[in-house]
């Protein structure tokens, strides 16, 4: 299973799990707020931040209903097309948001709804394609996509395994290799038995792709497990405040929470390991050294007893294995 680069990102099995801030419309389709998401996805520490590229009208048309979520969180007076059309960002305005993007050190990425949308994005060097899962049915759509030879992450929330089968038939027969698979619902918000982490591992086991997951839950326990069970990437949808009007914001999180999924993404990854059985080192390079993880012991060939208050607030140069004699040469001030 190879390893998916995305700008510096390294994506795959044993790697940092990718984070996507989903920013999506949650910025009610004012530049400011967008650039405003971008500063509080980097400040979460997200590797990156995700918008919807598209124009209404070549989206849905004009008598297209609402979604059951978007009825609940939008006038039920307005179309789906004029709900749609106030979230569309210019061409001009993502330029300027990509700018601050590179400012802010932080990955952009989009999913585009039509050809345009993706000669558009191309020509302004995006670094990889997020992909809708509504759009995995459409095969020509799907290899226009594969042929710019830029990553592909495809979110899969609608599909059966089949349609994934042929979706990801039609993208590697175009030579594109460098895909990642998102297990994902497409209701919003998702009830927690309708997440099915298992059907992630599923489509990796059946295709031998890397997998992600991308989380519309009102909790952070599925992104969790999904790290736990190999996910390479998460994708949170975010807002900056969920009382805002709009389709999506009262079911994405807050910048806090954000910040605390991240948190405990990389706390969960380090707590996976990497598979070795052998004993825990008790104190790693690094560490400050307190009265807690000291003790003396037979024989007395290490440091003095007397010297503890040095000991006490020095740093581990080397990992120190439990129950080991500390010598000077093990720590440093």
């Amino acid at each position: 299973m190879n390893s998916v680069l995305i700008s510096d990102k390294s994506i795959g099995q044993n790697k940092p799990v990718f984070i996507i801030a989903e920013a999506g419309v949650n910025h009610n389709g004012s530049l400011k707020m967008a650039k405003e998401l971008v500063a509080k996805a980097k400040e979460a520490g997200a590797d990156c931040i995700k918008f919807q590229t598209f124009k209404a009208e070549r989206v849905v048309t004009r008598n297209a209903p609402k979604a059951e979520y978007q009825l609940k969180t939008t006038s039920p007076a307005e179309s789906q097309l004029q709900m749609l059309q106030k979230l569309e960002l210019s061409f001009a305005e993502y330029e300027e948001i990509i700018k601050f993007c590179h400012q802010k050190d932080i990955i952009f990425m989009s999913t585009p709804y039509s050809q345009e949308d993706v000669d558009f994005l191309v020509g302004l060097n995006v670094p990889a394609f997020k992909i809708a899962s509504g759009q995995l049915v459409e095969p020509s759509f799907l290899a226009y996509v594969a042929h710019r030879s830029l990553p592909i992450l495809l979110s899969t929330g609608m599909a059966t395994l089949d349609e994934v089968g042929a979706a990801v038939k039609v993208i590697l027969n175009t030579g594109n290799k460098n895909l990642v698979l998102l297990q994902c619902s497409t209701n919003y918000p998702t009830l927690p038995e309708d997440a099915n982490l298992r059907a992630m591992t599923t489509m990796r086991d059946a295709f031998c792709l890397n997998v992600g997951y991308s989380d519309h839950t009102q909790s952070h326990m599925a992104c969790i497990a999904s790290v736990a069970m190999g996910a390479s990437v998460v994708e949170k949808h975010f807002t900056l405040d969920k009382s805002l009007p709009g389709p999506d914001h009262s079911s994405s999180a807050s910048p806090e929470e954000l910040c605390v999924l991240v948190k405990e993404i990389r706390e969960v990854q380090k707590m996976l390991g990497n598979g070795v059985k052998v004993p825990t080192v008790a104190i790693k390079a690094g560490t400050l050294i307190s009265s807690e993880m000291l003790t003396f012991k037979r024989p007395a060939t290490g440091i003095s007893p007397t010297q503890i208050d040095v000991v006490v607030g020095a740093f581990a140069k080397v990992d120190i294995v439990e129950d080991s004699i500390i010598t000077w040469g093990d720590i440093s001030r």
